[in-house]
């Protein structure tokens, strides 16, 4: 089927398909959940990356009336999906910040008018009373809550404001909600289902997680870097490299370029040119390999990727598996690789322990991030100011794992709201009237030139701030951009102008008002369980590397899945798999971890620290057991045997 004009409904899912994708049918629990949707029902889906969620609410958009309101986390994923749609002639846009008041208002009466399809928004727009008054005044077809795992403390990325998305159903109760993610376990859909107050007529789709096409692998050696050539130069292909620390993106892709593998890296400390430039280059084949940190990957689509390696263990296996499955999109044969050293556990833990802020440590950070920000007590609720981690670290010498870990305490529970590196163009708003600006260019004759072309290329900029083409500008005046900021500085001093410089840091917002550190009211219990959870979630991804169990099998049941030995795996294919997880070997673990325990409580490290590296995976498969079989507990960053034990 052809499409048909904008804002008309297609009669069918696969016209839709067809029209916009150039699909001739669906794939997998794509029809029943699409179904679902149109018939105005609630509804949770689990699918594995790659499975095609997206398609789950964009069809419904162009054929239920009114507007799809999606949640998405982060703002590069959102870019990404609008523009994707956009070259599908889908009309699609992204509401975040850094946008002006003026831009917000143009695609929130686009969405009213009927002159989009999709709206994608943070959860944390979606509660503001301005964006629930503009949606009430507008038909909204369908909530989807994308990455819905981030709404349970229990998942491995838990957005605080995800919990109230719930408080839209009430202004919106007769509007129906999809929830999609790729990585939860049945605890995790449990909460999901509870949180969004999902009723009986709600359902719930859900596939294998199961990748027939993907082969799991994990490798014992002591030089990570000559097995990643090795395998690079046996495995040929598009190839993801993710490290765990930013400067070994560029040294590890620094090699490759070496060995004359065409290499790129990417991480979050980047500029947003060069981070879309890295991208761009991976995206179409110009550099065959990305070494990137786990900010790389989300809506990134691209099929023909055959290998997926980590060099370095992850801090859980949702992180994993989810990287891991960006392999192999296109059905074909692909693998993804896991490069392990026996200490590799130790160091985890050791750097869990100490990003493990005590309530002092949030109570100081807090404090120190008032004075940072220049609020007073008491001021502050609502201020947004542009927040460089790394500088804030370094300005009162403290660990920026310590730093990060305890501003996403303050986010989870409300009380500051941190942004992803955002770019935000300069924006200038001329404050002085006509005659008055006149006087001041015969006073300033050196800025005349300025101000006059200002007036003339920038429409409106008297009655309200707009975007500045600040290298537009500099070339007509003949000089250099650094030197144009600083003409705009001096006028902004002067307050003839408010001038606001191009920024690709992370936004800071108080949510509340800045109050004194001592009395910092924060849920202890609740940040206890989630370090406890946190804890459980490291022990497991410790333990993968060394179990001799099929690799498929580990990762599917920890998601509640199943299925039968992939035979393709290192442990399903090798005859040496080295010391094995079975159940005795775990049960002798777990008595000697806790005769240990009887003595003091420790931290993991410490537990870990007591045994050969050799037999750190063991440890950690006990530990874990211990934890959730109840024999024992964590408090304060220690495991605590329980009485009964």
């Amino acid at each position: 089927m052809s499409r048909l004009p904008p804002g008309q409904r297609y009669p069918t899912p696969a016209a839709a398909l067809s029209a916009h994708w150039g699909y001739a049918e669906f794939r997998g629990i794509q029809p029943q959940v699409i179904a679902s949707v149109l018939e105005g029902r609630d509804a949770l889906v689990l699918m594995p990356t790659g499975g095609g969620k997206s398609l789950c609410y964009q069809i419904p958009a162009l054929i239920r009336p009114g507007v799809c309101v999606v949640v998405s986390p982060l703002i590069a994923l959102m870019k990404d999906q609008v523009q994707a749609l956009l070259s599908k002639g889908v009309r699609a846009a992204a509401l975040y910040a850094g946008l002006s008041r003026r831009e917000q208002e143009a695609i929130y009466d686009r969405a009213q008018f009927g002159g989009l399809d999709l709206l994608y928004l943070s959860p944390e727009r979606l509660l503001s009373d301005w964006t629930r008054l503009r949606l009430r005044q507008t038909q909204i077809s369908l909530f989807a809550i994308d990455e819905a795992h981030c709404i349970s403390q229990w998942g491995h990325d838990f957005r605080p404001a995800y919990r109230k998305i719930v408080d839209i159903r009430h202004i919106m109760p007769e509007v129906p909600v999809l929830a999609l993610t790729a990585t939860a376990t049945p605890k995790v859909a449990d909460d999901i289902c509870a949180q969004l107050g999902f009723g009986l007529n709600a359902q719930r789709h859900e596939t294998s997680f199961a990748r027939d096409n993907l082969v799991y692998a994990v490798r014992g050696t002591d030089d990570k870097l000559a097995k990643l050539i090795t395998t690079l130069q046996a495995v040929p292909g598009s190839a993801v490299v993710y490290v765990n620390t930013r400067g070994r993106t560029r040294q590890v892709s620094q090699e490759l370029k070496r060995r004359n593998i065409s290499a790129g890296f990417y991480h979050a400390g980047l500029s947003i040119h060069d981070r879309d430039a890295a991208q761009a280059a991976w995206l179409t084949n110009q550099t065959r390999v990305i070494v990137a940190t786990n900010a790389f990957g989300m809506g990134i689509d691209k099929p023909d990727v055959r290998l997926v390696v980590h060099l370095d263990l992850p801090n859980n296996l949702e992180a994993y598996f989810q990287e891991a499955g960006r392999a192999g999109r296109d059905g074909q044969r692909a693998y993804a690789l896991l490069l392990f050293r026996e200490h590799d556990g130790v160091d985890l833990a050791r750097k869990h322990e100490a990003a493990h802020p005590s309530p002092a440590d949030i109570k100081r950070i807090y404090h120190m991030l008032g004075n940072y920000c220049n609020l007073a007590l008491g001021a502050g609720e609502g201020a947004e100011y542009e927040f460089d981690v790394a500088a804030f670290a370094k300005n009162y010498q403290l660990d920026g794992m310590l730093v990060i870990t305890a501003l996403k305490t303050l986010q989870t529970e409300g009380v500051i709201y941190l942004t992803e590196a955002v770019y935000r163009p300069a924006m200038v708003h001329l404050l002085a009237g006509r005659e008055e600006l006149y006087d001041y260019c015969l006073r300033n004759p050196k800025l005349e030139k300025l101000i006059q072309l200002l007036l003339r290329t920038h429409q409106g900029v008297q009655e309200e701030a707009v975007y500045l083409k600040e290298h537009d500008l500099a070339r007509h005046l003949g000089m250099i951009v650094a030197d144009l900021r600083g003409q705009f500085q001096l006028l902004h001093r002067q307050k003839m102008l408010e001038y606001r410089e191009q920024g690709e840091l992370p936004l800071l917002t108080w949510t509340k008002p800045r109050g004194a550190a001592e009395h910092l009211a924060l849920d202890w219990t609740k940040l206890r369980e989630l370090e406890a959870t946190r804890q459980q979630k490291l022990l497991a991804a410790i333990a993968y590397p060394t179990q001799a169990t099929c690799r498929a099998q580990q990762l599917l049941r920890y998601f509640g899945d199943d299925c039968a030995v992939c035979g393709r795996c290192d442990v399903c294919t090798s005859q040496s798999k080295g010391p094995a997880a079975g159940h005795r070997d775990v049960d002798r673990y777990t008595f000697k971890v806790s005769a240990l325990l009887r003595r003091d409580p420790l931290t993991p490290a410490n537990i870990l620290a007591s045994f050969e590296e050799r037999h750190h995976p063991l440890v950690s498969a006990a530990l874990r057991a211990m934890l959730d079989g109840g024999l024992a507990e964590e408090a304060a960053g220690k495991i605590v045997l329980r009485a009964a034990a």
